[in-house]
């Protein structure tokens, strides 16, 4: 049995306690199969989609008292959880994504483990431990000597990205799994008392609101990327020394504004508690703990400046033994079943991945429709509050909207197919095709005023 996209609309909406009336102003078209996959990741795009978009609208009711219309469409919706794919660069695909050793490797149980080696510190890890060159058939060869759990365990002691393959039996028999499942699909909740904020004038939902975003990869940036759509100014800040991804730069830093501190030097800490202060929204997506660490955890934020919406994006969830550890969209589908299942549904051995990093695009929309949520709720009634989504929960959620039969036989849309859906911008890497926003507002378009840029570009400074 699956799930309707309103149906699963509804069941967003309502996790969130959000206006019920709202949904009646919503227009969802298209139809599953959207990609090549028995399950419902159509349904899963549109409908993470249209809560961001619904909550961009309830934003502008309480701006201006009137009410519009939100249209998504599945095809469109679909095309946008694959949106780093399809981008461009003066006509040119953007650069490789993916390490050359990243990827699943049968272990000498017959068990599989999954690599995510983009990240030099964690692709010299794991070459550490298995103790052989940077090569793909010498990691299979060393990978022989290992059994998949083992190898899982030894590379999280040591901090890295590493699962094994496992069915939903097994996921949901596992201490981790059974946590997950318990969960919410997303929380929000008041962590600290403030009057309310009135929002500041402007001409769309989210003008005149200033969105911290300290994400990397897919899932934060790509709330940050939707706050922007809807006019916040996002002021994305990371730090000079951590890696990053080019494709994934360009693709998420659609209006965006960047900037570079580094945390660890006392002059860029006391910068950004300057930027904290009049921030709105913080997002955050770094390993659990890491901001906490340094002083800018969700109750740190709350006591220096009350009234803040705060936003955190974890692999695995708040609970759980694994609840601390780092991961990935490819990891956790790996961990969590979702690959043995597809698999078993082509009739092949080995894991089968989705064919969208579905769980990170998901849980931005989920990010960036909590945040706005949570905002209304700071608008209307004070406080401070939080705002929590993972990657393996989101999984979850995809994962109980049931499966599409003959998904599988769905075409594999091409470039050329999705067309239609594309724009061309100039950007600070050149002129770049990319995927247009799906989630259309009938008064509000969504659109972007500042266009990506290499990290760093910008001062660390709110531009209002």
């Amino acid at each position: 049995m699956t799930i309707s996209p309103s149906e699963a609309l509804a069941g967003l909406w309502q996790a969130l306690d959000q206006p019920a009336a709202a949904l009646s102003r919503v227009t969802l078209t298209g139809e599953e199969p959207a990609l090549p996959s028995s399950f419902a990741v159509g349904t899963a795009a549109q409908a993470s989609i249209a809560a961001a978009t619904l909550a961009a609208a309830e934003i502008w009711r309480l701006r201006t008292n009137t009410v519009q219309q939100a249209m998504i469409d599945m095809r469109h919706a679909a095309a946008e959880f694959r949106s780093e794919r399809y981008l461009r660069i003066d006509g040119a695909p953007a650069p490789e994504l993916w390490d050359k050793i990243a990827g699943t490797y049968a272990c000498g149980d017959g068990g599989w483990v999954r690599l995510h080696t983009n990240f030099p510190h964690h692709r010299d890890g794991v070459l550490a431990i298995l103790g052989c060159t940077y090569d793909r058939d010498a990691v299979a060869a060393a990978l022989h000597s290992w059994q998949a759990e083992a190898f899982e365990q030894k590379a999280a002691e040591a901090g890295l990205v590493v699962t094994a393959m496992r069915s939903f039996a097994q996921w949901d028999a596992h201490p981790q799994g059974r946590a997950v499942a318990a969960l919410p699909v997303l929380s929000l909740e008041k962590i600290g008392e403030a009057p309310p904020r009135p929002l500041p004038p402007g001409t769309r939902p989210l003008s005149g609101v200033k969105v911290l975003d300290l994400t990397r990869i897919i899932a934060g940036p790509v709330a940050g990327r939707t706050l922007a759509a809807h006019g916040a100014e996002v002021l994305l800040v990371t730090a000079p020394h951590l890696p990053a991804s080019s494709p994934l730069v360009i693709d998420t830093g659609r209006g965006k504004r960047s900037a570079q501190l580094d945390l660890r030097d006392s002059g860029d800490k006391t910068r950004f508690a300057g930027l904290l202060r009049a921030a709105d929204i913080v997002i955050q997506g770094y390993r659990p703990g890491g901001i906490a660490a340094l002083g800018y955890g969700p109750e740190e934020a709350a006591a220096r400046h009350p009234g803040i919406v705060y936003a955190s994006l974890s692999a695995y969830g708040p609970d759980g033994p694994w609840a601390d550890r780092r991961g990935f969209d490819s990891l956790v589908q790996t961990a969590s079943g979702l690959n043995v299942a597809e698999a078993e549904a082509a009739g092949q051995d080995g894991p089968k991945p989705l064919p969208a990093q579905a769980l990170d695009h998901a849980s931005g929309y989920l990010l960036a429709y909590g945040a706005m949520a949570a905002l209304a709720r700071q608008v209307q009634e004070g406080g401070s509050w939080h705002i929590r989504v993972s990657l393996a929960q989101t999984g979850h959620w995809l994962r109980g909207l049931g499966r599409i039969e003959s998904g599988l036989d769905c075409p594999d849309p091409a470039l050329e197919d999705i067309r239609d859906l594309l724009e061309e911008t100039p950007c600070g890497f050149g002129r770049l095709t990319a995927i247009r926003h799906a989630g259309l507002l009938s008064d509000t378009p969504p659109r972007w005023d500042h266009p990506s840029v290499p990290l760093g570009t910008h001062a660390a400074r709110w531009e209002g």
